[in-house]
């Protein structure tokens, strides 16, 4: 392949210049320790880390930086450490999801304002993997991503605890009464035991695996667990491999097209991944100019069967996964239904990184021919209730909410719910359906996790663990449940779901894809006109920014003005 020379190289322009502009950067650079002959006329490699002291998914990636750095120096390029801001999903609120597009603004402009040629970028907590990728894809310089990778077991008395799926299981188990505070506080000190993000097939997992889909990451390189030695040696091998990306130019424009994004979304589904991947590689493919909708989604989720019998879909967890053949070794039982002929940052076609992966456990890692669900996890559903669509992970939901009618009982934001859902004057049976509006991209704000809302604790206690619940928000991919959301458009925006009424009758058909109310559309109408717009969450700063300029769940939840063509000026050297 051809190979740019150094005076070509991006970096040139700061360094290489003999104006007064670039003897200051090279002297400040001095300044620093660094001699010419370490720099000049070498590859600057931006590494963006997310570490942070209140992240515990990324605990280890100040530690996994300099393995990246050890690598870059190996090549022959010269590594640059870039703080970038960590998205905690357990910490941060109202969610990580309102400060996405912050990160990736924050990354493209990271890798234009400074001398970078090109970027390693070291991410996995659940909204960190495509904010990362969407400033990368934006910026389009030479990148590739070093999953965190997932946390070890979880583990209480024999039993294998797995992160959040586990969390909703016994918090539900102790509301019923079945487990107490001694057996709540023993769980809680045994199922997050290491570095890394969630082990099951949460966002993160979920997100990491299309990343590598897309071909945006070394073989392999997702399914390593964060704390096995295998892990900081991928991280150094992505930092020789980054160098060889910058001298050959390889960069996310050349590898991210619409085969990637329809590979990663076949992924996906045969993970039976989370449902939030549906608006992260939405907002991806966008900030390409890749066409990619919710009917790509459920095109492929009608033949594409779920493979990866990890829960919340499935029963083991993602070491078990790995130590099966990870993703290579799914990927291996998908061949017929990819697009094999794709670059990736290998300089391989994405035919050849899978070439010669295996499956050494058939029951963690299935078969086309014994899935562990005969169709993709998730499904996209449409009708007078979601007319701009709603997804649903009917593989996690009892099977016989896949057909349902009910009375609503409808809540008006999260505080409403907390405070009411164990209100026993509340007309709540096994077959009502529970409501909850207001909790969108502009509702939440930020559209939270609020979507697999709790069941009350009565009919905890008669035995019910599932119920059709319906809701503007998202879920964590950890969730499970009969849980239908980024219903759109959302309440706030004056979507039909801010119309309804306690007691309209709602109805499921998952097999004819349908979410509709039992109301005419001139009983929708007359309820419109008498519909207020809720106040603002936000009158300035970052979160009035957010509001004026978020899209909806089927277009991404990107800023509008991210999402757009159109070409920004290099910056100056002067």
């Amino acid at each position: 392949m051809p190979r740019i020379r150094p005076e070509d190289l991006r970096s040139h322009a700061w360094y290489g210049d003999p104006g007064l502009r670039a003897f200051g950067h090279r002297s400040r650079t001095r300044q620093m320790g660094i001699a010419a002959e370490e720099h000049m006329g070498k590859p600057v490699i931006g590494v963006i880390n997310t570490w942070s002291e209140i992240n515990p998914c990324h605990t280890h990636l100040r530690q996994r930086a300099e393995e990246v750095k050890r690598g870059v120096w190996q090549a022959g390029g010269y590594p640059v450490e870039l703080p970038a801001i960590s998205l905690s999903e357990p910490f941060q609120k109202p969610s990580t999801m309102l400060y996405r597009n912050l990160l990736a603004m924050e990354t493209e402009e990271l890798l234009r304002s400074y001398p970078i040629d090109g970027a390693v970028l070291l991410g996995g907590c659940d909204k960190t993997t495509p904010a990362l990728l969407m400033g990368a894809v934006s910026m389009d310089v030479p990148s590739i991503y070093v999953p965190a990778g997932p946390m070890l077991r979880g583990n209480w008395r024999g039993t294998v605890l797995g992160s959040g799926s586990d969390v909703w299981k016994y918090w539900d188990e102790k509301r019923a009464g079945v487990i107490g505070d001694q057996e709540w506080g023993e769980i809680e000190e045994g199922i997050a035991r290491s570095p890394g993000h969630c082990m099951t097939m949460g966002t993160a997992s979920t997100m990491t695996s299309a990343t590598e889909a897309l071909g945006m990451t070394l073989p392999g390189a997702a399914s390593i667990p964060a704390v096995d030695s295998a892990h900081p040696r991928m991280a150094a091998a992505s930092g020789r491999q980054i160098v060889e990306m910058v001298w050959e130019d390889r960069r996310p424009s050349q590898i991210l097209d619409r085969r990637a994004y329809l590979d990663a979304v076949t992924t996906v589904l045969a993970l039976g991944g989370s449902t939030n991947a549906v608006i992260h590689l939405i907002a991806m493919a966008g900030r390409g100019q890749v066409q990619l909708s919710l009917d790509d989604f459920d095109e492929l989720s009608r033949r594409v069967p779920v493979l990866a019998n990890i829960r919340p879909t499935g029963a083991y967890l993602m070491e078990d996964f790995y130590y099966a053949g990870g993703l290579r070794g799914l990927l291996s039982q998908l061949r017929d239904l990819l697009h094999l002929d794709r670059p990736t940052v290998t300089g391989h076609t994405f035919g050849e990184v899978i070439e010669g992966a295996d499956v050494y456990n058939s029951d963690v890692i299935r078969s086309l021919d014994k899935p562990v669900w005969p169709e993709g996890g998730l499904a996209v559903l449409r009708g007078n209730l979601a007319p701009g669509g709603a997804v649903i992970k009917h593989a996690a939901a009892e099977p016989r909410f896949h057909r349902h009618t009910g009375p609503a009982v409808v809540f008006d934001g999260y505080q409403d719910l907390q405070r009411r859902i164990n209100d026993e004057s509340l007309p709540i049976t096994a077959d009502t359906v529970l409501v909850l509006r207001g909790a969108g991209p502009h509702g939440g704000p930020g559209m939270p996790e609020y979507g697999m809302l709790p069941i009350p604790d009565r009919l905890l206690k008669q035995g019910v663990r599932d119920m059709l619940r319906i809701s503007d928000a998202r879920m964590s991919g950890t969730s499970y449940g009969a849980c239908v959301l980024h219903v759109s458009p959302e309440s706030h925006v004056g979507g039909p779901l801010g119309l309804l009424r306690d007691g309209d009758l709602v109805t499921l058909d998952v097999e004819a894809r349908r979410l509709d109310v039992a109301l005419s559309d001139e009983e929708l109408a007359e309820r419109r006109a008498h519909w207020e717009a809720p106040a603002p969450s936000y009158g300035r700063g970052y979160g009035a920014l957010y509001l004026s300029h978020i899209t909806q769940a089927e277009e991404g939840c990107d800023f509008d003005f991210l999402a757009r063509e159109g070409a920004n000026a290099a910056p100056e050297s002067r």
